[in-house]
């Protein structure tokens, strides 16, 4: 697994439980580092030993952990920068909706060996969706639930979102936007952060 992937789930954990949580979940599972470095390589069992033993710690499915860290991933100011990144994928939740597909080719630009899974998003009708999440590695729908349901609070989106299982290493998410302008979404104003920057 990706050192950014295992960085992202010891950040969501230290940051939102506090440094000696982390802490104590190194010395339990006797790891031989005290923190994941960005750039390396892992062993997935690493990983979700690390995501069983926060479960544990939590007493937690780990589907909700895992929802949970993808909540923090665009809404914790510590991560503001993916949040940033993903409202440049539309004006609106359902211009970011189908802006998915590209995600994972969008994150290769910024590091070329992080693999992600391939998503598709498939309309059923007006304002129904189903986002098909493939990977060797079951849990990201979950991630992704996180992800979406933060994002339309961030658009002011009234949506409802259900992770309906795993067949074949993919995972399912039914999508259903009830209004695109259900409450005012959270500022966000590049100009801004432009005149901020010089």
């Amino acid at each position: 697994m990706h050192g950014l992937i295992n960085r992202a789930i010891q950040c969501f954990y230290r940051d939102t439980y506090g440094q000696g949580a982390w802490a104590e979940l190194v010395r339990r599972l006797d790891l031989e580092f005290s923190e994941f470095e960005p750039m390396l390589e892992y062993e997935t069992d690493v990983t979700l030993r690390v995501l069983d033993d926060m479960a544990g710690a939590l007493e937690k499915d780990r589907a909700v952990v895992l929802e949970d860290i993808g909540t923090y991933l665009v809404s914790h100011p510590n991560v503001e920068a993916l949040r940033r990144l993903l409202r440049f994928s539309g004006v609106t939740f359902l211009e970011f909706l189908h802006s998915l597909d590209d995600l994972p080719d969008r994150a290769r630009l910024a590091v070329e060996d992080l693999e992600l899974p391939v998503l598709e998003l498939r309309e059923h009708g007006p304002n129904r969706f189903t986002l098909y999440c493939t990977w060797d590695q079951p849990g990201f729908g979950h991630v992704l639930v996180g992800v979406l349901r933060t994002m339309a609070d961030d658009y002011g989106a009234l949506v409802f979102l259900d992770h309906t299982g795993t067949d074949h290493g993919v995972e399912t998410v039914d999508i259903t936007l009830f209004e695109a302008s259900f409450a005012e979404g959270r500022h966000f104003d590049l100009a801004a952060d432009r005149e901020r920057a010089s």
